[in-house]
């Protein structure tokens, strides 16, 4: 049978030693096909019966995904349950707290706790899931003093130090006071365990009570009275902290094998985790970041590599990497992106171009709001490099689909036969430029949740360093305090009022490391509102404060990045290897002397020698420019000093 927490409605198993009818009241939920207690989780033990409680994890999917994915590109079979528990590579990176995506472990606090430690057994993991909450994680730095050595391990009496020598003299876990009732006093299990409860509820009377019964057992065993009632002090003082070990144990090990899967296959770890997250825009950028940090590239969604979920991409060239998935490009839905590519692998296989993909979609699983998604997001690279022109064209694209099928619903075929490159008709795109490299990033941001192809912050390239720009990751992971110059990319902005009546607001923004808040108060909210919009890159003076885990940033001063990135001197190199590029660049420049960067083209002639030209004057060459420059035919590199 099953029973239901009173007050959370988390559901468990019970069993008895008979039918539970002639032990409790049941009644049928509506909600499960199996009986349900009439008493809840407290009463159905003191009825007689024996409970379970069931915890679903999602890193338990995760790990099945990623053992999936390593076996299916030609790794080993992994079996969860018989992974060396002493691999280096694991307790390595776990010591330099590289644990994103590490059930239990993200966190800034316990990262720190793992840095400091430098765990070398599970042993040691499964203590930090127990110590590090409210209360316990007291007892932290002692526990690293004397893993290192640094501080006497105090065993309380000699023959404790079996059961308090795993965690250095200090009492850690709910099992090792039983142990200790047990061994010191001469307790049984279930008297231990009552020990274990009363020293939880600290009740005076039970307490004294316990204390008597304590001592007079240990002084049985030769204790001595006064150290007996010492150690029951201590013993009490730490039971009320005191943490399941089997519950840390379970929890430590799935926080090993993620650990284990990153450590050593973190391509496939990462793609799982992703999937598991696709829906989590902030959790995705996350990932997305730790990929970069690992050198692991993440591909953008593509209509012909993608899967519904990340998938994992094969070449002995460039590396493995993380293939976006369909389904979490926003407001596309996931059963929609599932038959797109079950269409893909199970018929025809790749869509050839667009009209074969309007060909073969069914008209009423795919709408306008997806394609302009999966076209803003560069789903449609592949097929059509201009995004723009995709995107004018989705009403041919939607016509087309809708004509395609209804023939196939009606029987009929095409000129060329069914499926042929004349049935449903021919699509013709609109002539269009393309957006301009900024817009496309904004389009790519809207789509995506964040800017996944490049960062409009890319083009400022050294200029961020001239400006003694510091990344927000950066200040936020060295927990700093003080002045700080940020740039960031405005993501969302909320205004609020103060108890006082005067305006501020929190602004989120985006920087190539992540995204982070500010906060602006009223004076310079009133002075740069117009600044403070979604898609603006800015220049911001402010204040970082420490708070625990968090870094807090107050914002003394605000400026368009690309009026700051004017201020500063600058150098580029452009090299070309041929004349072509030259006329559009001399346009894109204007005149000089209107700006302070100063232009060198390097000219690579029949592909080894050069010839280097300083222009003469000083240029205004905005971030706009510079990406104009790496799109243009001819433009080999562009090095900015």
């Amino acid at each position: 049978g099953l029973y239901r927490h009173a007050s959370t409605h988390a559901a468990g198993v019970v069993i008895g030693d008979r039918p539970l009818s002639e032990l409790i009241p049941m009644y049928r939920d509506p909600r499960s096909d199996m009986p349900v207690t009439g008493f809840n989780m407290k009463w159905v033990e003191s009825a007689g019966l024996v409970k379970f409680d069931f915890l679903g994890l999602k890193t338990l999917t995760v790990l099945d995904r990623a053992v999936t994915l390593v076996r299916e590109g030609g790794g080993p079979d992994l079996d969860l349950s018989r992974l060396p528990l002493d691999d280096r590579p694991t307790f390595d990176m776990l010591g330099r707290g590289d644990t994103v995506g590490v059930f239990q472990f993200e966190g800034a606090g316990v990262r720190d706790v793992l840095c400091k430690l430098k765990p070398d057994t599970v042993e040691d993991l499964i203590a930090v899931v127990a110590l590090y909450r409210p209360g316990p994680m007291d007892n932290i730095p002692s526990f690293i003093r004397r893993k290192h050595g640094e501080e006497e391990p105090d065993y309380l009496y000699p023959t404790l130090q079996p059961i308090l020598e795993e965690t250095y003299g200090i009492i850690v876990y709910q099992e090792q006071v039983m142990q200790i009732a047990q061994e010191l006093s001469g307790f049984s299990l279930g008297s231990a365990d009552i020990l274990r409860r009363a020293m939880g509820k600290k009740i005076k009377e039970e307490m004294d009570r316990q204390r008597h019964t304590f001592v007079d057992g240990a002084g049985a065993r030769g204790v001595a009275q006064s150290k007996a009632s010492q150690i029951f002090d201590l013993v009490a003082k730490f039971a009320g902290y005191g943490f399941n070990k089997s519950h840390a144990a379970a929890y430590a090990m799935v926080a090993y094998q993620t650990a284990y899967l990153k450590a050593n296959h973190p391509v496939e770890f990462l793609a799982a985790s992703m999937s598991l997250d696709q829906h989590n825009t902030d959790k995705l950028n996350a990932f997305r970041q730790e990929l970069r940090r690992l050198g692991i590239r993440l591909l953008p969604p593509d209509i012909n590599e993608s899967g519904a979920s990340f998938t994992v991409t094969r070449d002995s060239t460039a590396g493995d990497g993380v293939r976006y998935a369909l389904a979490a490009v926003k407001n596309v839905g996931e059963a929609a992106m599932e038959a797109l590519v079950a269409e893909r692998e199970r018929n025809k296989g790749p869509f050839t171009d667009l009209a074969d993909f309007a060909r073969r979609v069914e008209a009423r699983q795919i709408n306008r709001r997806q394609l302009e998604n999966l076209t803003r997001g560069g789903a449609f690279d592949g097929l059509e490099p201009n995004r723009r022109r995709v995107f004018d064209g989705i009403d041919r694209l939607l016509s087309l689909a809708g004509t395609a099928s209804d023939e196939r619903a009606s029987g009929q075929m095409g000129l060329f036969g069914a499926g042929g490159k004349g049935s449903g008709g021919d699509l013709a795109l609109p002539e269009t430029e393309d957006w301009p490299p900024m817009e496309r990033l904004r389009q790519e941001f809207e789509a995506i949740g964040f800017y996944l192809s490049a960062h409009p912050l890319d083009a400022y390239g050294r200029a961020l360093r001239r400006l003694r720009v510091t990344s927000a990751a950066d200040v936020i992971a060295r927990r700093q305090s003080g002045p700080v110059n940020l740039a960031g990319t405005v993501i969302a902005k909320k205004e609020r009022t103060s108890g006082k009546g005067s305006r501020f607001a929190f602004v989120q923004l985006s920087d190539t490391t992540g995204v982070f808040e500010v906060t602006v108060f009223s004076e310079l909210l009133t002075q740069h509102r117009d600044l403070l919009v979604v898609g603006a890159s800015l220049f911001l003076r402010a204040i970082a404060q420490a708070e625990g885990d968090a870094v807090r940033f107050t914002v003394q001063a605000i400026e368009p990045l690309e009026a700051a990135f004017e201020h500063a001197d600058a150098e580029v190199v452009l090299r070309v290897g041929s004349a072509a590029p030259l006329d559009s660049m001399k346009s894109l420049l204007g005149d000089a002397g209107t700006g302070r960067t100063r232009i060198t083209v390097v000219a690579v002639v029949n592909g080894h020698g050069e010839v280097e030209i300083t222009l003469s004057g000083r240029y205004a060459v905005p971030p706009e420019t510079l990406l104009r420059f790496r799109t243009l035919p001819g433009v080999l590199d562009i090095r900015e000093g």
